[in-house]
């Protein structure tokens, strides 16, 4: 019997509850014009394989293009899947007519230089997170979306999650709301390498990286969403030999409320996110992505709200951005360009406090 108290495999209500939301989504879907999207990719790694695996489930999408630096590292990516093109010059890829999107899955300093080429081809993008190194290229990059009447948008998954949308929708039942609490912390396989002398792309400041950018954004972006910009951020954190976070903590203030933020690829976590009000609590299994959620309240009673979430959790994130290029959108309305660019500028203000900055960085 699994958590649940169901009597099928965890792999029998997967396959059940996939099929059957797809078939819902697509009789949704009846009546709306429906394009398939050719997109090109950028990265060539696990996250990408995700990505189009989520996405192929969408049924709008198509994989036509891989980029990568050397030949040999596209081939053989773009040997798992049919028809594709590879490239190992991004301009070549994005002038084109091969191609309608982009998703963009490279370092994070890579992400405002590659991006920017796309868009100003034409090409709508779809970056992961977080969208740039800083909040002066989070601000370049909009600014060329806008001229280019292209679609951006933040790869933040979570936010668009069918378990976010329940948050949203039921915080009013926590009455006046006082805390906003997010931990991620997750000891990184990559650590033991940096331990041994060997410093990789998740722990050298050369791309942009760290816990912050890994793992903090993931906690910081739906306080925003929910919550909008702190009015006061104090951070602390452990800055590794190499320049980059380790972990931190950051404590931040609203008018009515505060936050806290922790995160960390050092260490391990298992304490669940909170949203805290004066009529009671909403506990968040894991914020990066939210599948139970509960709201106890004072009066010792638990409201189980959580709905069922079949797919890949990337699914998501790929249906909102294909759909709002079908129907010709250019901004999507939870991973907005202000919430994008407010997390941009916290994340800079807590590595400034920190001592973590980046090639990248113009202070």
């Amino acid at each position: 019997m699994n958590p649940g108290g169901y009597l099928y495999s965890k792999v029998d209500i997967r396959c059940y509850l996939r099929e059957n939301t797809i078939k819902i989504y697509m009789k949704m879907r009846e009546g709306v014009e429906s394009v398939v999207l050719r997109f090109g990719i950028i990265g060539t790694n696990w996250i990408t394989e995700r990505f189009i695996q989520a996405a192929e489930e969408t049924e709008q999408f198509v994989l036509t293009a891989v980029y990568s630096r050397t030949e040999e590292t596209g081939r053989d990516f773009a040997a798992k899947y049919q028809d594709v093109d590879v490239y190992t010059n991004l301009e070549e890829m994005v002038s084109g007519d091969k191609v309608d999107a982009v998703y963009i899955a490279s370092p994070n300093s890579f992400h405002m230089e590659q991006a920017v080429a796309c868009m100003n081809h034409g090409k709508h993008v779809l970056c992961e997170k977080p969208l740039a190194s800083n909040a002066f290229e989070t601000k370049k990059m909009i600014e060329v979306a806008k001229a280019n009447n292209v679609l951006l948008m933040e790869a933040m998954k979570s936010t668009l999650m069918p378990n976010f949308r329940v948050i949203k929708n039921n915080l009013y039942k926590l009455g006046r709301i006082r805390r906003y609490f997010a931990s991620y912390c997750q000891y990184s396989s990559r650590y033991d390498a940096f331990l041994g002398g060997t410093v990789l792309n998740a722990f050298n400041p050369a791309f942009s990286n760290g816990a912050l950018m890994d793992l903090g954004t993931y906690c910081l972006y739906p306080m925003v969403t929910l919550f909008g910009k702190p009015d006061s951020i104090q951070a602390t954190g452990i800055k590794l030999s190499s320049g980059v976070d380790g972990e931190g903590s950051i404590v931040m203030g609203y008018e009515n409320m505060d936050a806290v933020v922790m995160y960390s690829k050092i260490a391990d976590s298992y304490v669940p996110a909170e949203i805290q009000g004066e009529n009671g609590t909403l506990v968040i299994d894991k914020i990066n992505q939210p599948y139970d959620v509960k709201i106890y309240y004072r009066d010792g009673t638990i409201e189980d709200l959580r709905q069922p979430q079949m797919q890949e959790s990337m699914f998501y994130e790929a249906r909102e951005f294909i759909e709002l290029v079908q129907t010709g959108k250019r901004e999507c309305t939870v991973n907005t360009y202000d919430n994008s660019l407010a997390v941009a500028e916290i994340m800079e203000e807590a590595r400034r406090q920190i001592g973590v900055k980046y090639p990248a960085d113009l202070w």
